[in-house]
């Protein structure tokens, strides 16, 4: 009998072109799962009116683990548009799926590792004199989950009672004059206790991997209220871990100093839509969204995705070109939650070793527009990078 239960859920797109790669890679490692497959994406969102069937809800209710893929996520009018006819007008409204899981089981720390492999052609260099040089990047934000922009507390046309108590603020007296349909409102709401956690685990994880610092990226001069709230709460933290020193970034100047000293950063510490922002800036350092992997964790359930898209326009190439690596480095960070690091361990080893060698690149290691011909250039596919990996396990 297996000894863990995965959900596993490939999403749209790519999704399910990557999320198998994952699987024979941990087969490989002989980690010992069942993977239950999950309903989850556009199809169920335009044949059933719900991206996130309650079924699979209660699937990762009972197993509390889930690999997942990715999503295609359109706006409300397209959303609506491509719904069902019989479901038409009947008062359903497209909600991103993950988002969905992230508020529904509390998923609220989001951990995004952003680490260079030696030899990757498409890490980060910067001139130096008259040659160049390649820092390491090994950069783990903590991205608080379930708050912030993406709290969903948001109105077009906001309800009376609403823009009444909005009013209220000194501030609305500029939007006074403007009809209640010609505003569209979202709140950027945090709280104690979600920033609490998120800041300890940041610290936490710095202590346990021997990170030097926790930098607080926000926006406090501006928005004072809410980043001022998580720069408070670091600050309070941050007593408790004297060998950690607290930094503090505002978010556009960290976005320009991230290609300027990227090695000197460890641990981030975000809101929602800031915590968005400077992963994918520090992604970008390292590779790009094809190593971009990353981890949803709650009290009680986690789920393991890579952060890119489900990119449709390749779900249909034959052979698939898509790199499965930042899938597999997410099934890796679910390894280490769940105590097998040495298996994640392993993954990683073989992982760095193939792109080290070189021999083995996908299209956009090649620096390659993505297309039906990148393997007659020299690119491998999705599955021949998977069997790279597995040839080195």
């Amino acid at each position: 009998m297996a000894k863990y239960t995965i959900v596993s859920m490939p999403g749209d797109g790519i999704g399910r072109i990557v999320l198998p790669e994952a699987l024979r890679v941990l087969d490989a490692v002989r980690f010992e799962a069942e993977y239950i497959p999950a309903d989850i994406g556009w199809e169920f969102w335009k044949t059933e009116g719900n991206a996130l069937p309650e079924r699979t809800i209660q699937l990762l209710e009972k197993h509390k683990l889930g690999l997942f893929g990715s999503i295609t996520s359109k706006p409300k009018d397209q959303a609506v548009a491509e719904l069902d006819p019989k479901l038409q007008n009947k008062g359903h409204v497209y909600y991103s799926p993950i988002v969905g899981m992230r508020q529904h089981f509390d998923l609220d720390v989001c951990m995004r590792p952003c680490r260079s492999f030696p030899g990757n052609p498409l890490n980060f260099i910067r001139r130096k004199d008259d040659s160049f040089e390649e820092p390491e990047v090994n950069v783990v934000i903590f991205r608080q989950n379930t708050e912030g922009l993406y709290s969903g507390v948001e109105w077009t046309n906001p309800p009376g009672p609403v823009r009444q108590a909005l009013e209220t603020h000194p501030k609305m007296k500029k939007f006074a004059s403007v009809p209640a349909e010609e505003l569209a409102i979202s709140c950027r709401i945090f709280s104690g206790p979600a920033c609490q956690r998120i800041v300890r685990a940041a610290f936490e994880y710095a202590r346990k991997f021997g990170y030097k610092s926790v930098t607080v990226c926000e926006k406090p001069n501006v928005i004072r209220e809410t980043s001022g709230m998580m720069q408070a709460q670091a600050k309070g933290i941050s007593r408790q871990f004297p060998e950690i020193s607290l930094w503090s970034t505002n978010i556009d100047a960290q976005m320009m100093w991230l290609t300027k000293n990227p090695e000197e950063y460890g641990v981030i510490v975000s809101g929602n839509m800031f915590g968005d922002i400077v992963s994918d800036g520090f992604a970008g350092l390292v590779g790009g969204l094809g190593f971009a992997c990353s981890a949803n964790i709650g009290k009680e359930v986690a789920v393991f995705e890579p952060t890119h898209g489900s990119a449709p326009k390749y779900e249909n190439l034959k052979p698939s070109i898509v790199n499965p690596i930042a899938m597999i480095l997410s099934a890796c960070m679910m390894l280490d939650y769940i105590g097998e690091t040495e298996k994640a361990k392993r993954i990683r080893n073989a992982i760095a070793r193939v792109i080290t060698q070189g021999k083995v690149r996908t299209y956009d290691m090649m620096r390659l527009t993505g297309g039906p011909d990148v393997t007659r250039q020299g690119a491998v596919t999705t599955q021949q990078m998977a069997d790279a990996v597995i040839s080195e396990l």
